[in-house]
């Protein structure tokens, strides 16, 4: 399988992926930050992004980037990472979207929290550091002692499968109708191979 050398130009990130990925799974994988989460069924997206060199090795437009690019404008090489996949092997290079600002109100009361806190004397700042770690601490020995080992574990469990269950269901939900797979596809649209199963033929 061939592979694909994708750089970010933006953040100065680049890797290696697999042929048959799509672009938005290469920018969470590298730790390229989208503004949100897409989604396709109500034409959100935040993955808007620019191919910069390479735009012949990704899949073809579809439907759903001609509606989205029709209605909010389109610059040129534009294309819609969680609709676009690498379909050969070859370098691509990619121009992200500015990042909208942090709102500074968060910041204003993180900087005033911490103006507080200096301005307290030692004694008070070390009375708050202990009710916060006492508070920490009361939770997990709490919980700890409320949660029979056995079944924390089984809890984890199903949780973790109903978790991977559910980020399936919403990949795949999110997936263009133009990627349906097909029988005979040999990618899962994430590069890895399929394994297609042929019933055996009775004997004569």
């Amino acid at each position: 399988m061939a592979e694909v050398d994708i750089k970010f130009e933006r953040e100065g990130l680049e890797g290696v992926v697999a042929e048959g990925s799509y672009l938005i799974d290469a920018m969470k994988r590298l730790g390229v930050r989208l503004d949100g989460v897409c989604e396709p069924q109500n034409e959100i997206h935040f993955c808007a992004v620019t191919v910069t060199q390479g735009a012949g090795l990704l899949s073809a437009e579809t439907s759903a980037e001609t509606e989205y690019f029709a209605k909010y404008g389109r610059g040129d090489n534009e294309r819609l990472a969680c609709q676009t996949k690498f379909e050969r092997g070859g370098e691509v290079t990619i121009m992200t979207k500015e990042k909208k600002e942090e709102p500074a109100a968060a910041a204003d009361r993180e900087a005033e929290y911490r103006k507080e806190f200096t301005e307290l004397p030692l004694e008070k700042k070390i009375s708050s550091l202990l009710q916060l770690e006492a508070i920490a601490l009361g939770e997990t020995v709490s919980f700890v002692i409320n949660s029979p080992f056995k079944v924390f574990e089984k809890a984890m469990d199903v949780m973790a499968e109903f978790g991977f269950k559910l980020e399936k269901e919403a990949k795949e939900a999110t997936r263009p109708k133009e990627h349906t797979k097909t029988e005979g596809d040999e990618t899962d649209g994430e590069g890895k191979p399929h394994k297609a199963s042929h019933a055996k033929k009775p004997k004569a």
